[in-house]
């Protein structure tokens, strides 16, 4: 295949034109400055983003190349289909439960990063172990990302993915080292523009080519293979249930979440972002699954493509832009990689800030250099942008193994960050002894569990696990067990290392964390702190 000039020049005018929104808002970003500081307005944009910006920025960030391809692959794949598609629902109620429950505490104590309330009750050094699964997460995802792109560009192009990779890296890196969240938000407008107009120019294209057949009826009726809607096997029932619980609570503890909603003007417009941009991500579903459901219901053999069919190749994963490539014109095929590259940029540059963000702001300020300036602290931020974003596109480069890597580090911040943010947040008197136990506890669990993908044999064989061509798959919901079981587990030990040490059963001087001398200082902070929190409700709804 020759190479696409047209598509190229299209493609070079989205990258410079989310380029130059991105230093545009740079430019914005220091002009709306004042007195607030440097870091605070690179991290959560001085707390003033408005509700227009902070919807299209919290669903774009949803709203990625993962998204996207995912969703329409899975409709496509014969032995899933959309009763598999649980990520519009699952983060649609996330962003609910996100919004209902969990903004308010962190607002009300003017939290810049998802991990200051973990530092403030179990400590820095908890904190810094912490750290370190939302921080693989966000590195493989922003990999993940870049590799799903270059593919992409690959296959409608005919442009070397590393090529593709190295600039889409580069754009982003630059763009949201100059302009912290305000680049990032702003940018994100413009590509969730791209992504919605794109999408909806190439479905009627697919579903009209002569070599696709009426989705309506293989919806239900098996065609050129099963029918599209899928179905949910008994044996797979936990397994679904497993996969849809953590899509639901294991999305809300990213910093990627919570950096939109403590960035926004007020508490009633950060839960309004919350709640909107879950519609929006719902919403945001219909294009891929009905590009699914064209691709389903397509005789491939009168493509140029041919047979086998990508499933049977092992190529589904790259079935939305077959079809773009495939049932629709060129230049559509041109607009519609447009909406992949706009989706996966939306994305990385909100990985790559957030943990950037985490590092400087939890570690290098609250760690390694506590009396160090602001200026220092946003320079540590800009090049910790820089070594996580050319270590991601390095990753990107194995791209088979990164998305397993991706999916393990999802897991672990499901398994290990979600139960510890809650404790933290909700249950009073939980202190590091839990903390460290539940974090052991629900390591080894997760690791123990295995991960066929990686070819990690399971250690803990959980009731349904089958063996399957050569690979242990658990059918148990043992993510969610796992979750729970962490979150037993540090209330657990925490209460029982309360009651030993208050009641001498075990010598004060083994305390090491301090947690008697913390508990009589803390109750009356949290009165003090109770009596603020009401008040400064009282005074974000007296401005809304």
């Amino acid at each position: 295949m020759a190479l696409n000039i047209p598509g190229v020049i299209s493609l070079s005018v989205f990258y410079i034109l989310t380029l130059a929104t991105g230093v545009w808002a740079s430019w914005k970003s220091k002009k709306d400055q004042k007195n607030r500081n440097s870091t605070e307005m690179a991290i959560v944009g001085g707390r003033n983003i408005n509700v227009f910006i902070g919807l299209f920025t919290a669903t774009a960030t949803w709203v990625g190349g993962a998204y996207i391809n995912g969703t329409a692959e899975i409709v496509y794949l014969p032995s899933k289909g959309l009763l598999w598609v649980q990520a519009p629902v699952g983060f649609a109620l996330s962003l609910l439960i996100g919004g209902f429950f969990f903004v308010n505490p962190m607002r009300m104590r003017n939290y810049m990063t998802v991990m200051d309330p973990l530092q403030e009750i179990y400590g820095n050094m908890m904190g810094s172990l912490l750290f370190i699964p939302p921080l693989l997460g966000e590195v493989f995802w922003f990999a993940a990302i870049l590799a799903s792109l270059g593919a992409t560009i690959r296959v409608i192009l005919d442009i070397g993915s590393s090529l593709a990779i190295i600039i889409s890296a580069f754009t982003v890196i630059v763009y949201t080292l100059m302009g912290g969240l305000y680049s990032v938000a702003y940018t994100d407008v413009i590509q969730l523009v791209f992504i919605t107009l794109s999408l909806w120019v190439c479905i009627p294209f697919a579903l009209m080519n002569s070599a696709t057949g009426n989705i309506y009826y293989t919806a239900t009726h098996k065609s050129y293979q099963a029918a599209w809607i899928g179905k949910i096997e008994k044996q797979y029932l936990g397994r679904w249930l497993d996969d849809f619980f953590y899509l639901v609570l294991g999305s809300i503890p990213w910093q990627t979440y919570f950096q939109r909603v403590l960035s926004s003007a007020s508490l009633g417009q950060a839960r309004l972002i919350s709640y909107l941009s879950g519609l929006g991500c719902f919403l945001m579903a219909i294009p891929p699954v009905l590009i699914g459901a064209a691709a389903a219901s397509t005789d491939w053999n009168q493509t140029s493509y041919g047979l086998p069919s990508p499933a049977d190749r092992g190529e589904s994963a790259m079935i939305l832009p077959f079809v773009l490539h495939y049932l629709c014109p060129a230049y559509v095929s041109v607009i519609g990689l447009g909406a992949i590259s706009a989706a996966a940029m939306s994305s990385a540059d909100s990985a790559l800030l957030s943990a950037s963000s985490m590092f400087a702001h939890n570690i290098y300020r609250k760690i390694l250099r506590k009396e160090a300036t602001e200026r220092e602290v946003l320079w540590i931020l800009r090049a910790s942008m820089l070594v996580f974003g050319t270590g991601a596109a390095g990753l990107a480069f194995y791209s088979y193994s990164i998305y397993d890597l991706w999916f393990l580090g999802g897991e672990l911040v499901y398994a290990l960050l979600f139960p510890q943010l809650c404790c933290a947040l909700f249950v009073p008197n939980t202190n590091t002894y839990g903390s460290a136990t539940g974090f052991l506890v629900g390591l080894l669990l997760r690791l123990l569990a295995g991960e066929p993908a990686l070819k990690i044999p399971p250690v803990i064989r959980y009731p349904g696990c089958s063996f399957v061509k050569g690979t242990y798959i658990q059918l148990f919901p043992f993510k969610t067990f796992t979750m729970l079981l962490t979150l037993g587990t540090i209330i657990a030990v925490s209460y029982l290392a309360a009651f030993l040490f208050k009641r001498n059963l075990l010598p004060r001087r083994w305390d090491v964390c301090n947690i008697i001398k913390e508990a009589s200082t803390l109750i009356p902070l949290q009165q003090m702190e109770k009596q603020m929190d009401l008040q400064m409700i009282a005074l974000e709804e007296h401005r809304d």
